[in-house]
């Protein structure tokens, strides 16, 4: 077969098996087997795949039509322009948690880019690394409660050559950090235990305390919230990824813990995706 009949069948195959954006997964997986760039592949139609490159290409093809994510396959995901890897030890990451690092980028910039930032729920480390790679005069840290989310997360450091530039600690939430931050980036888990049953079958192999809260969905949030304060030097920003009708019950539990100049942002797709606060 062809690369251009082999990419048709899996696309077939991947639609009967309903995995989302079939073609696009079917490129993915020949590129990464082929060791090619997609865009490569665009110049390779015609060629004849040999059998030593189709029977790698099956079993991934049979994992992925199984619900096995397509970032646990290639072992890689692309986010801020940079290539993490990826597996089942932390949540991939999600476009929304990369709009959260351009926004902090581009609006708070001047507070932040010297300063003392954590990341708390830090997973693959993404938040972290990418602000550390953009502020490098900034002193980063990140924090999970994994010990499986923390080893990847080091990987993706040295992968990076930013192993120097971040602190990595085991805790709950802010137990274990000390002193005061200018900057403190969370993307926690926000989704209702309840909600199990709504969720695909690739969300569902990611890490469940990476996904889950209690039965509200918001808890671990609000309690940051609470535990922030005595952690943010005055004027220190509080920066929130949250869950889908969970920015008012929020927006009014920051301000019953005095935080200031609470704002929200929309996400891509128009929900109401971001919290930011200041607090002192």
């Amino acid at each position: 077969m062809t690369v251009l009949e082999v990419l048709h069948a899996t696309t077939v195959y991947f639609k009967k098996h309903n995995v989302e954006n079939p073609r696009l997964n079917a490129e993915h997986l020949l590129a990464h087997v082929l060791g090619r760039k997609r865009i490569e592949m665009y110049l390779e139609f015609e060629r004849e795949l040999s059998e030593s490159e189709l029977a790698p290409l099956r079993e991934l093809v049979k994992r992925r039509s199984e619900g096995e994510p397509l970032q646990h396959l290639l072992g890689t995901v692309e986010f801020c322009g940079r290539t993490f890897l990826s597996d089942k030890r932390a949540m991939i990451p999600r476009p929304e948690t990369e709009q959260l690092v351009e926004l902090l980028i581009s609006n708070f910039k001047p507070q932040i880019s010297n300063g003392r930032i954590v990341d708390v729920g830090a997973g693959s480390g993404v938040i972290a690394l990418c602000l550390a790679a953009e502020f490098p005069e900034a002193e980063v840290f990140a924090v999970d409660v994994s010990d499986d989310a923390l080893s990847l997360a080091r990987e993706n450091a040295e992968r990076l050559g930013l192993a120097g530039r971040v602190q990595f600690l085991k805790g709950n939430l802010l137990e274990n950090v000390e002193d005061a931050f200018d900057l403190i980036a969370a993307n926690l888990p926000y989704i209702s235990s309840e909600e199990r049953h709504t969720l695909s079958r690739e969300v569902l192999r990611d890490p469940e305390v990476a996904l889950f809260a209690g039965t509200r969905g918001d808890e671990f949030v609000r309690e940051l919230i609470a535990q922030a304060p005595s952690r943010l030097r005055p004027g220190g920003l509080l920066a929130l990824e949250i869950g889908i009708g969970q920015s008012d019950p929020l927006f009014s539990a920051l301000a019953e813990k005095n935080y200031r100049d609470i704002s929200t942002k929309n996400d891509y797709s128009g929900v109401t995706r971001f919290l930011f606060a200041r607090y002192g």
